[in-house]
């Protein structure tokens, strides 16, 4: 984990808060209403006496529908529950503006007591721990964990492919280091620590996507040292920034999104294009192999791995020792394989 969160590359931007969408609560006044409502398919019932408008457009993305869905039950449980809750884990992440990858549709808040376990509800986790003054805080008015406690928590709960998509997030909108390194000490021992630790060892704040923060973890689970992040290259255009690369080895990676080479402002898409061409020539001239990634490339991790070991080769430096796709089976019972 890097010790601070560096600016990155010029007009690079930061992850965008989320809002809690409009939920109602039903009264004895407004029954009649809130049946009608229903009726039109105006309201859907969120949880006992919380309704919600509809699902946004089917022609939104799937992720984007998640995290709607995500948010609106939250919000749900925020206005519901009687007990003083804090949003945390990957709910908290939402509201703070960190990045997620796979994100479920549960609600996460965590309070100072145990849940009553006979009203569970479908859709929201609750989590209860002795949760420290200095680890709570309010977004707009939302009670929400710290960015730094929502970061550990959210290394320590998730899959390390997601886990260092937030933490990577969570840096960059200027977690502190120190901060999460004491939440780290004091978490030694529990569930999902070595997890965690794992995660924020890959963890770089200068990464500017959630593909690039993937494809980091992925190089790094297979063995390699991650690439830094954000990588300044002298070139005869002057300084020009790799996404992701090994500046020892002037192998880079760029990452390229759909939207990456779209119009933008004043720039024409044609025109980004040929500059990104121009851009690319000047770093291939400076001595630099650039492996170009995408978000499909990262679905394919052993196609890609191999795309690596092949770049590996042709800059001098040795290949990634080979490791199968899945381990061979074993017959306990015959005690043989």
């Amino acid at each position: 984990m890097t010790t601070s969160a560096p600016p990155g590359r010029p007009g690079s931007d930061r992850p965008r808060r989320r809002d809690l969408p409009t939920v109602y609560r039903a009264t004895r006044e407004r029954e009649t209403e809130t049946r009608r409502r229903r009726r039109r398919g105006d309201l859907v019932r969120v949880r006992p006496g919380i309704y919600a408008p509809p699902d946004l457009s089917a022609t939104d993305s799937p992720a984007v529908r998640r995290e709607h869905a995500h948010l609106v039950r939250l919000a749900a449980a925020l206005a519901g529950l009687r007990t003083p809750v804090w949003a945390s884990h990957t709910s908290a992440a939402l509201l703070w503006g960190c990045w997620t990858y796979r994100l479920g549709t549960t609600a996460h808040v965590t309070q100072l007591g145990p849940p009553d376990v006979r009203r569970g509800s479908v859709g929201l986790r609750r989590h209860w721990t002795a949760l420290s003054p200095r680890d709570r805080t309010t977004l707009d008015g939302v009670p929400v964990t710290t960015l730094e406690r929502t970061a550990v928590d959210c290394a320590r709960a998730l899959p390390g492919e997601q886990a260092v998509v937030v933490v990577d997030s969570a840096m960059r909108l200027g977690a502190d280091p120190d901060v999460v390194g004491t939440l780290m000490a004091e978490s030694a021992g529990t569930r999902g620590i070595r997890s965690a630790r794992r995660a924020l060892a890959v963890a770089d704040g200068r990464v500017e996507s959630p593909g690039e923060s993937r494809l980091r973890w992925i190089l790094a689970d297979e063995g390699l040292a991650a690439p830094e992040a954000a990588v300044p290259v002298a070139t005869w255009m002057g300084t020009r920034w790799v996404d992701l690369g090994w500046p020892e080895l002037k192998v880079g990676f760029e990452f390229d999104g759909r939207g990456k080479y779209a119009a933008s402002g004043t720039v024409r898409a044609d025109q980004a294009v040929y500059d990104e061409k121009r851009r690319h020539d000047a770093l291939r001239e400076a001595g630099w192999l650039v492996l170009r990634v995408s978000w499909a490339d990262l679905e394919d991790r052993e196609v890609l791995l191999e795309r690596v070991r092949r770049v590996l080769v042709r800059s001098g430096h040795p290949a990634p020792r080979y490791r199968p796709v899945a381990d061979v089976p074993v017959d306990r019972r015959a005690g043989r394989r």
